[in-house]
């Protein structure tokens, strides 16, 4: 099949962890792809060069600038890009204000191009943050109350509900994609992504596992299910879990101290006690983040994306040790005899 034969995609936020993987899928079937930057002059794209031939648009989600150049000619877009912080925000509008203006700014390019359908990547967040629902299994028709999420859970909330409002006649249709805590192998190292739980973990970087339970979803199969919600007729105006788990970080410990200790990594398993973490949330902006999801085991089901879209999850224990793989053969972790016990 020949280059782009299948249409032109814009991709936002391309230099992202999942947005760089959405690229490549789209790549290996056969779409042209078009991939936002925040600046085209200093942006690191060497790993998607490495991907196929792709255009660069600059675009920022704070500035109306660029977004219509970006937008005309595609026939699709998927908006990946959205401010995701790995320690507590000093003030929540930080993330809300980028993630509502940003999705109406694509949204607004993407009706004035007559782009067909626009995926929207939102968040386990905005269905799970519902204390009426708590204790079942939360499905794509779940919404969370505003009242009871942090500021990003927020962001996303507001972004995603200006999605569903500027969608449809006359705009493109919209299919919303909800993933969990992203992992898996990464185009470009970098630490500051969901992914670096399991190299932390490798390198003894974490001393004690804390009692956080996270649903998991493999950023392979999280691209594949952008590109499905893309293609099927029948997923516009739907949501979609694309998720599996949860799974306690306990578990991951376990599970990679199974593997690799043998292999001369030491792996902790030791459990933090939870008001531990509440204290140091008292002076670090991380812990903060931590402390609010201390204890809660959200049940969800992706059987709406298996039914609608064929959408196909690996298991999440061979999601991680293939993570843990990844990195040892880059040599991003090494076997270390000073490692935590």
């Amino acid at each position: 099949m020949g280059l782009g034969t299948r249409g032109t995609v814009l991709v936002t936020g391309a230099t992202g962890y999942v947005a760089g993987f959405c690229v490549r899928e789209l790549l290996e079937h056969g779409y042209a792809v078009r991939a936002t930057v925040r600046d085209i002059k200093t942006a690191d794209v060497t790993h998607l060069r490495a991907l196929g031939q792709i255009e660069l648009a600059q675009a920022t989600l704070d500035d109306d600038a660029g977004w219509a150049q970006a937008a005309a000619g595609c026939d699709y877009v998927l908006h990946v890009a959205s401010p995701i912080p790995f320690k507590a925000p000093r003030h929540e509008e930080e993330l809300i204000r980028p993630a509502v203006d940003g999705t109406t700014r694509v949204l607004a390019a993407a009706a004035s191009a007559g782009v067909r359908r626009v995926v929207y990547t939102s968040t386990l967040d905005t269905a799970t943050r519902n204390s009426r629902t708590a204790g079942q299994v939360h499905t794509d028709e779940d919404w969370s109350e505003l009242a009871e999420c942090n500021a990003y859970a927020k962001s996303k909330l507001l972004a995603e509900k200006a999605a569903w409002s500027l969608a449809g006649q006359p705009g493109p249709e919209l299919a919303v994609v909800l993933p969990g805590a992203v992992i898996g192998p990464q185009l470009r190292f970098k630490r500051e992504s969901s992914a670096d739980i399991v190299r932390r973990m490798l390198a003894g970087e974490m001393p004690g596992v804390p009692p956080l339970s996270l649903a998991f979803s493999d950023v392979r199969d999280l691209a594949a299910a952008h590109r499905l919600a893309m293609e099927v007729p029948a997923a516009a105006g739907n949501r979609y879990i694309c998720a599996g788990g949860p799974v306690w970080l306990a578990d991951i410990a376990r599970i990679l101290k199974q593997e690799f200790a043998p292999r001369g990594f030491r792996i902790s398993t030791r459990p933090v006690p939870p008001w531990v973490i509440r204290v140091a949330a008292l002076v670090s902006d991380e812990a903060r983040l931590a402390a609010g999801m201390l204890g809660a085991a959200h049940e969800i089901t992706a059987e709406k994306a298996r039914r609608d879209l064929g959408w196909v999850q690996r298991p999440v224990r061979q999601t991680i040790l293939e993570s843990a793989e990844h990195l040892i053969a880059r040599g991003i972790v090494r076997p270390s005899k000073l490692a935590a016990s």
